[in-house]
């Protein structure tokens, strides 16, 4: 029997408010319906575990049904809809983040008097092109090399090796955080068989270049399982893959977990390919000073935000919050701190008193928040347009489990998703000018408990899913309906 099985059934909340005993027909797809009732929708979908959800009236910040609601659930990766707010509050949306390149001496015949320094700004979407064009303005700066170190700061932002301990070592949506990150903060691994077995690869790929590293290594082990492990020792990620585990030919990101010296050696490769000569890069955690020879710009946060919560990117959640943190004034030395001041700000601006996130992205499994906080938080949000422009659009399936895309209901929203839980919220508009918002938290925390070594596929999990989003279009069919204005 599955740990789900054996869990309490969704439908053990009591509500927390009364609930309209006879929904009013409604329309979806073009048809006459009657929804059926909250308590029967969660009850048909079959899933362990309980549910919280709520939903209010955009604008007014009205909660016009709930459903255990005041009971604090893991929001997933919903909680970077909450740290959208919190960096757009503090940061502003036209903020960019700076990566600059840094002499500490004056340039004579090309050669810098002194060190150069690869300075960190942040910058979650530093990625090797961006590298390769600072080195070209390097070049065209007239700089051949220097007399001094090469230097790396990722100063800026605390650094945290690892963003949930619990996740496998090998996930790439869990790597090192630090003020100087490239590429997700991720490696790619290539391995293809030869005649002498595997030849493997490990570099910082991107459409334009291939720059190959050394500060990730990797080594094919005579063995099936565990099929990676991984040890950090100075100077280099060391990785082992399972000979078992390897078909033919494939390929997958590594998380990093020395930042600093990835995004160093990868400018130095660069930088040797117009001429310029770098000792092997140095991590330092002094703020260097200096002149600024090259330097880029991100992306508006703006965009940055849209584009996090489209593709769910941690690092970029937990760099953007960390950043909104060190902007309010918080000490802040690790994830945990900079979400606690995180939770602050929350109830304090928002009145979500009860927010307990221990990160930005929603990976740590020990986050809380409650639905109808954050429904009524997005309800008010909704009139200064901040946050509802920049959410993904959530496509409605027809019974046939198709996407409609002729479905009188959209939806914009934020999901979250983790073994055993499964959020979503956002923002519903429909037919009679409907606007309104909404969160629903689902959870079979008991289930999570169990989860056995393959934290990548535990049995009942994708279930789990399956039903939780089935169970989602429902209510938000059911509220479209209902509500009506």
């Amino acid at each position: 029997m599955t740990a789900a099985a054996v869990a309490a059934p969704v439908w053990a909340n009591a509500p927390v408010r009364s609930l309209r005993p006879v929904p009013r027909p409604g329309s979806v797809a073009g048809k006459p319906v009657s929804m059926p009732g909250i308590d029967a929708v969660l009850r048909d979908a079959g899933l362990s575990g309980k549910v919280s959800v709520a939903v209010a009236r955009s604008g007014t910040g009205e909660v016009l049904e709930s459903y255990g609601a005041q009971s604090a659930k893991p929001p997933a990766s919903v909680a970077k809809a909450l740290t959208a707010l919190y960096a757009l509050h503090y940061l502003g949306p036209s903020h960019r983040f700076q990566t600059k390149v840094v002499a500490t001496g004056a340039i004579k015949n090309g050669i810098v008097q002194g060190d150069i320094v690869l300075r960190g700004g942040g910058d979650p979407t530093l990625g090797t092109n961006t590298l390769a064009d600072l080195a070209r303005t390097l070049k065209a700066a007239g700089v051949r090399g220097a007399t001094g170190r090469f230097l790396v700061w990722g100063g800026a932002l605390a650094r945290v090796a690892q963003i949930d301990r619990k996740q496998p070592d090998e996930a790439g949506y869990n790597p090192a955080v630090s003020g100087l990150s490239l590429n997700y903060n991720r490696v790619h691994f290539e391995w293809k068989r030869s005649a002498n077995g595997y030849a493997v690869s490990m570099d910082a790929r991107s459409d334009k270049y291939r720059p190959d590293v050394t500060m990730a290594k990797m080594k094919i082990a005579n063995r099936s399982t565990p099929v990676y492990t991984y040890k950090s020792t100075a100077g280099a990620d060391q990785w082992t893959v399972a000979r078992g585990a390897l078909s033919n030919g494939g390929a997958r990101w590594l998380p990093v977990r020395q930042p600093e010296l990835y995004a160093g050696q990868v400018f130095r490769t660069l930088a040797r390919a117009h001429g310029i000569e770098l000792r092997a890069p140095k991590v330092t955690q002094a703020a260097p000073h200096g002149t600024v020879l090259a330097a880029h710009q991100s992306p508006d946060l703006r965009t940055i935000l849209k584009g996090m919560l489209k593709y769910s990117t941690n690092i970029t959640a937990e760099m953007v919050g960390m950043a909104a943190s060190h902007a309010r004034g918080a000490q802040v030395g690790s994830l945990k701190a900079s979400a606690n001041a995180m939770n602050k700000w929350a109830g304090e601006a928002l009145g979500m008193m009860n927010a307990r996130l221990v990160d930005h992205s929603g990976l740590g499994e020990a986050s809380r928040m409650r639905a109808d906080e954050f429904a009524i938080v997005l309800a008010r949000a909704s009139q200064q347009a901040v946050l509802r422009p920049i959410l993904k659009d959530i496509a409605l399936r027809g019974e046939n489990g198709r996407v409609n895309s002729g479905h009188p209901l959209k939806v914009k929203a934020k999901t979250g998703t983790l073994h055993f839980v499964s959020a979503l919220a956002g923002y519903i508009s429909g037919p009679g000018n409907t606007e309104l918002a909404f969160a629903i938290f689902g959870a079979d925390v008991e289930a999570r408990k169990l989860i056995g070594p393959d934290r990548q596929r535990p049995q009942g999990a994708r279930t789990y899913n399956s039903r939780s989003k089935k169970m989602q279009q429902k209510l938000i069919e059911r509220w479209g309906a209902v509500y009506r204005t």
